[in-house]
């Protein structure tokens, strides 16, 4: 067994899935508070308390006299590791085994954490080591693509054309049947998309051949590179 795999074992699926829900909103821009944290988490306010002050306990995050919460460098480098397990193992998923993306993530949360790094190096090798994960979102440890600024649709001016770069995971976690729907509309990652007409309800796209409506909360989940970059 690797020191890699030990660690996971005495680290409980609880502390994972804290960490990596704020690893998740850090990277989104935004700041980790204890509310936000128990509706993500689906979990009580003085449940989030117990559990944050445990992790800080453990020095894997800080707690701000504002009660925010940051990721301390063991911290961040535990929450990376976990997000990189369900990204190689999503991208497995679906790349291998043909799964839809919002199947992908559900099945990668219970297949990640289980996984042994042994495991998990081989499946990356065979997959020819991946920078993204189906969604566009890098895996840690990765470097990203050079010289793109990116943007959500929701920045575009009408008549702009841009190429999707990736997917909140955010906005994942919290609708759950945002990757269906962007699935059923053939929005994806390295698909170009053109602003048909816009409003502050309702986005239409041309993407390919067919023209689509998002609303605009969902034309807000996704990146795409700016058309000035």
């Amino acid at each position: 067994m690797s020191a890699d795999d030990d660690v996971t074992l005495h680290r409980s699926e609880t502390t994972e899935h804290y960490l990596e829900a704020i690893y998740y909103i850090q990277h989104e821009g935004e700041i980790p508070r204890p509310g936000r944290l128990a509706d993500w988490l689906g979990v009580s306010a003085p449940t989030v308390t117990v559990s944050l002050q445990r992790l800080a306990r453990d020095h894997l995050i800080r707690i701000a006299e504002d009660r925010s919460v940051e990721l301390t460098e063991s911290g961040g480098e535990a929450a990376a590791t976990i997000v990189r397990r369900h990204r190689i193992v999503e991208r497995w998923l679906t790349d291998v085994l043909g799964l839809d993306w919002a199947t992908a993530d559900l099945e990668a949360q219970t297949l990640a954490h289980g996984m042994s790094a042994m495991v998990l190096e081989r499946i990356d090798d065979s997959l020819g080591r991946p920078i993204t994960c189906p969604h566009g979102n890098v895996i840690p440890g990765r470097t990203p693509p050079q010289g793109r600024r990116l943007i959500r649709i929701v920045d575009l001016a009408e008549g702009d054309r841009a190429k999707v770069a990736r997917i909140s995971e955010v906005a994942e976690h919290e609708a759950p049947q945002l990757l269906h729907l962007l699935d059923e509309r053939g929005i994806m990652p390295g698909i170009e998309v053109a602003v048909i007409a816009s409003s502050p309800a309702i986005w239409r796209l041309r993407v390919g051949e067919r023209e689509v409506s998002l609303e605009a909360t969902t034309a807000q989940a996704v990146w795409v590179e700016s058309p000035a970059a």
